[in-house]
């Protein structure tokens, strides 16, 4: 699977709720960071709206199919529109990607529109690529965020 195929694929599992199959797709060490500010270089400076490990991650995956977990519920109908896809550095085995995010939301009779930049670096490994960080850049991080109760 090439780099903009295992994108898509990504974005696919999140909008069918795959929430394990798209949890597989990270490595053991991998980090998955929602910056507050734009221009945020190190998620240790300042607060950031996620910032998670792997375990982390799993533990979201989890909570979002808890019958308790009444902010996410019901889960929300979402469709990720990925695009502008470049890969800025190919350094075997990994790569670092950039692309576009448009997201909507529904969820509680309510539709929400996200914006953002994504950074992949992905890894080729014996069972394909893999994410090992992926950053989200919400265009609108230093708004008033209500609540996100999904996985960008």
């Amino acid at each position: 699977m090439n780099v903009e195929q295992f994108l898509y694929h990504e974005a696919r599992l999140l909008d069918t709720q795959q929430y394990e199959a798209w949890l597989e797709l990270f490595t053991d060490d991998a980090t998955y960071w929602v910056p507050l500010e734009r221009e945020q270089k190190d998620p240790f400076e300042t607060s950031s709206i996620i910032h998670d490990d792997r375990t982390l991650l799993g533990l979201r995956v989890k909570q979002a199919r808890h019958p308790r977990a009444h902010a996410r519920l019901p889960l929300a109908r979402t469709v990720h529109q990925v695009g502008n896809i470049l890969v800025l550095k190919e350094n075997e085995p990994e790569f670092l990607v950039a692309s576009t995010l448009t997201l909507v939301e529904f969820r509680a009779e309510r539709q929400r529109l996200w914006g953002a930049l994504v950074e992949h670096r992905l890894r080729r490994t014996s069972a394909g690529l893999r994410i090992a960080h992926k950053r989200v850049d919400l265009v609108n991080s230093e708004g008033e965020l209500d609540g996100i109760a999904i996985l960008l």
